[in-house]
Formats: structure tokens, sequence, C-alpha cells
């Protein structure tokens, strides 16, 4: 029989049971790494956001900052389709940590498709009005989107809005232990490199944006659309806050 190491509790060769639980604890902090990953880019994403609404009620005048940070956008976008994208499809395909941890709420899971395809429709016909020009389909589609949208990204924040800042406390709390900070380089990194992205974007597309910036100083570009989706979005909100939507999507 080979002689134990002093100190050393385990065994040389590891019971199958053993070695299932350090998978089960693998896969547990995966989960969490994904969580923390998506109230992350949240963050990140709900400041672009509250800088294009100020811009939006002032477009004659912010239209080339609403542009930036339109474009800006794109990379943490990016970053959270590919999150949530990853749990959605870790639950479907039955893996046992995921389905552990369960399914957002019913109202989100319905609610996300249109989200996401009305956010691409969005950013899309945006950066289409800089690349080609104010073409008024690309302009339609962007501010009947934008309308729809905002009661939509209401629904969404008011789900997520305390489970947002408790993920990003226990990323950086130092009383769960070293094991609870695993990834966080990583999801830091992730996300600088998604804004680093937007950064080189704004740069490249800025310069294609100079006929859009001319024709609004000749075109009324009215706060209508702003008022008319904020007070929606308000609206949405008040009348869904009480639904008790506790899980992160």
């Amino acid at each position: 029989m080979p002689a134990r190491i002093p100190g050393n509790e385990f065994p040389e060769h590891p019971s199958a049971a053993m070695h299932q639980e350090h998978k089960d604890e693998e896969k547990h902090v995966e989960v969490i790494g994904n969580e923390r990953l998506t109230a992350l880019v949240s963050l990140v994403l709900l400041m672009l956001i509250i800088v294009e609404l100020v811009t939006s009620a002032f477009l004659r005048i912010w239209l080339p900052a609403h542009t930036v940070v339109g474009v800006l956008l794109v990379g943490p976008l990016l970053v959270k389709m590919g999150s949530t994208g990853w749990r959605f499809l870790r639950y479907y395909t039955g893996a046992p940590a995921y389905v552990r941890r369960g399914p957002p709420p019913l109202v989100l899971r319905v609610l996300g498709p249109v989200l996401l395809v009305t956010t691409l429709v969005m950013v899309g016909s945006g950066i289409g009005l800089v690349v080609t020009s104010p073409i008024q389909l690309f302009l339609l589609a962007h501010v009947f989107s934008a309308l729809l949208w905002l009661p939509l990204m209401a629904v969404h924040s008011l789900a997520h809005w305390s489970q947002v800042p408790r993920r990003l406390a226990d990323d950086w709390s130092s009383r769960l232990g070293p094991h609870s900070q695993i990834g966080r380089g990583l999801r830091l990194g992730v996300n600088l490199g998604a804004l680093l992205l937007g950064v080189i974007g704004a740069w490249l597309l800025f310069p294609a944006a100079t006929p859009l910036f001319a024709w609004s100083q000749t075109n009324v570009i009215g706060v209508g659309p702003f008022l008319v989706g904020m007070g929606t979005a308000l609206l949405v909100g008040l009348i869904t806050r009480p639904w008790k939507m506790e899980k992160v999507g």
C-alpha cells in the first residue's frame, strides 16, 4: 500500500462520487459566472441606454452623440445575447446545473424573443441610417421599433432591477470566499473588449454619418415619438411592477 503524505486526507484515486461532486461544483460555478456576466453587461447597457434616451429628446443638437452611443451599444448587446442565449441553450438541452437553477418567469420567456427582434431592428435600422443617409424606410423602422422597444425594455428592466446589483456585489465581495470570484477578470475583460469593439465601430462609421447630421439640421426632428415612447414605457412599468419576477433572464 502506498504511503500517505502527511496532511493529505484524500485517497490516491478519488472515488466516482467525489469526481461527480467536483464536476457538479464546476457546473455550479459556470452558472453563477454566466449570471454575473449577464448582470455586468446589463449594467453597461443600462448606462448607454440612459444616454441614448437623453439624447433622443434633443436630437437636433445631440444627434452625433446619439449616433456614437448607438454604435457603442452593439458590442455589449452581442455579449448580452451570448450570455442569455447560452443559458437558454443549456437549460433546454437539459444541463443539470442550469435545470436546477430554473427558467426565467413565463412572462419574460414570452417577451424575450420579441424584445430581441425589436432590439435588432432598432439598432440595425439606426446603423442603416448612418451608412446610407436618411432613407425613409430605415427612419420609419427606427422610430416605430423604438416605440415598441421602450415598453418592452421597461418590463425587462423592472424584472431584473434588484438582481443585477446583488450579482455584482457578490462578484466583488470577499466574504463569500475566493471561489466566488472565479472568472471575474474574464467577465471584466469581455465587457471592456465589447466596449472597445463599439469604439472602433463608432470611429469607422462616424464619417459616414455626415449626410445624416446635415439632414437633421434642415428637417424637423420633434420630441413627439420620444414622449409617446417614454409615456408608454412608464405606463407599462407601473402596470407590471407588482409582478414578482425574481429570476434573472
